[in-house]
């Protein structure tokens, strides 16, 4: 995706499932996820070994979530991407985005095939910085 179009998921993006957020302030997940929703996102806390996280519920997988997902973003290791690939396509989500450092190739070309839009190796929270201020 070039910057225009991230610019325009971000812009009309209003719920985001966090796939690994932490409830550890030191966790990477943890600080992107805050910056997003002091954005005005919603944050849905996905993982589950904790039961909330910013005052959200959070869902043990993305099946769960009761509601309409706009991007899930990702936090997990490349190795559990085909999966939430798959369940990201099953929920209906807008987009697949995969933080830095989180790439996997084959199951990107499957979310794009299925019509996800799909961000890899980059971080949210940067490009929301860099592209909205």
């Amino acid at each position: 995706m070039n910057d225009q179009e991230i610019a325009q998921l971000l812009s009309t993006a209003r719920t985001i499932a966090v796939v690994g957020l932490s409830g550890n302030p030191d966790r990477p997940s943890f600080g992107v996820a805050q910056y997003l929703q002091s954005k005005g996102y919603r944050i849905i806390p996905v993982n589950p070994t904790i039961d909330s996280v910013f005052g959200e519920k959070s869902y043990a997988s993305l099946s769960e979530i009761p509601e309409k997902v706009d991007i899930v973003d990702v936090f997990r290791r490349s190795e559990f991407v085909p999966a939430l690939a798959e369940e990201a396509i099953k929920i209906g989500a807008r987009c697949l985005w995969l933080q830095l450092g989180v790439i996997h190739e084959e199951a990107a070309r499957r979310a794009r095939d299925a019509g996800l839009l799909v961000v890899m190796d980059r971080c949210l929270a940067v490009e929301r910085l860099r592209l909205a201020g």
